[in-house]
């Protein structure tokens, strides 16, 4: 197969596009290499993290829309995972223009291309935030999610209505996978995880916010990808599916596992919630597991894996 993977010089991007070519498939990569978060990392994913591996790579934005057409007519290509966006619930309050214009304006194009190119299946990254403040546990894929509370959930829930729009008058099989809070090595540093560790590390505060009164369905980098795989395969007609581990973590325990694989204690700045956050997030992931996908990979092991690479990669002795 010939997939083209938006954003894939991203966190999960790079780790799926190196999952489908060691299985034989031929990666077409999409990225702007935006300085969200420093590009140096993005970049070290295609030059290290995908090293040896045969690819191609555009450089440039999906709100291109000649550019995006043209990588759809000259490459001809079988599938698409579009992970490509602008992500962060804090910084798209500050930037809500910003996140609807590559968020929405971006899918469409990429949408468009697929149906005049015949494309065989479309999966896509959403998120656990378009379920915004809901208060039944754990989130299903029926609930409703019509209040979401930050512009980066309501940009998601957007793509996910226009999403049934091109399958319904199109036929195009598509699948929105809601992602809950990918940790893992080459992962984003706006993240908890990522600024916890060199914080701690610097001997420096972290930020604990709701005072600590949080709980997330940490699902690691691995377990994404196989799930996100799954769904390539499956060739479904129009779903939206969550993505996220099979058990509730409270923050605390989360921090107490990161200070027990770095051998150092935390200092915490505990803080009030933040605008645009949830103090929890719980998956009810069965549609996704009668595929035959379930998330294998602990807290435990998914944290310790991470510190070895950040270590490796910072140089930290």
């Amino acid at each position: 197969m010939k997939i083209l993977i938006t954003g894939g010089a991203g966190f999960i991007g790079s780790a799926c596009a190196k999952k489908l070519m060691d299985r034989g498939d031929k990666i077409i990569i999409i990225d702007n290499f935006n300085d969200y978060y420093d590009p140096s990392l993005k970049e070290a994913r295609i030059k290290k993290f995908l090293k040896g591996y045969k690819f191609k790579l555009y450089r440039g934005d999906i709100r291109d829309e000649k550019l995006v057409e043209k990588i759809f007519k000259t490459e001809k290509i079988d599938k698409v995972i579009h992970l490509a966006a602008m992500a962060g619930v804090r910084y798209a309050i500050k930037y809500p223009k910003l996140y609807f214009d590559v968020n929405v304006m971006g899918s469409i194009n990429l949408l468009e291309s697929a149906v005049k190119y015949k494309v065989k299946n479309f999966v896509f990254a959403s998120s656990s935030s378009v379920y915004g403040n809901n208060k039944k546990m754990p989130f299903s894929e029926s609930d409703p999610v019509d209040t979401p509370i930050s512009p980066y959930a309501a940009s998601k829930k957007a793509d996910e209505l226009i999403a049934h729009v091109y399958a319904h008058l199109y036929g195009l099989k598509i699948t929105a996978l809601r992602f809950f809070t990918v940790y893992g090595p080459w992962g984003r540093p706006d993240m908890a995880l990522f600024k916890f560790t060199k914080n701690i590390l610097a001997g420096k505060q972290i930020e604990v916010y709701n005072y600590g009164k949080m709980s997330r369905n940490f699902t690691y980098v691995d377990d994404i990808v196989s799930g996100v795989i799954t769904i390539l395969d499956a060739n479904l007609n129009f779903g939206i599916m969550n993505i996220g581990g099979d058990r509730e973590e409270q923050l605390t325990r989360y921090i107490e596992v990161l200070e027990n694989c770095l051998g150092k204690i935390a200092k915490k700045k505990m803080m009030p919630m933040q605008p645009g956050d949830v103090p929890s997030t719980v998956a009810d992931i069965r549609k996704l597991k009668k595929l035959g996908w379930k998330p294998e990979t602990r807290i435990e092991k998914g944290i310790a894996n991470f510190v070895e690479w950040y270590k490796e990669y910072y140089k930290v002795k």
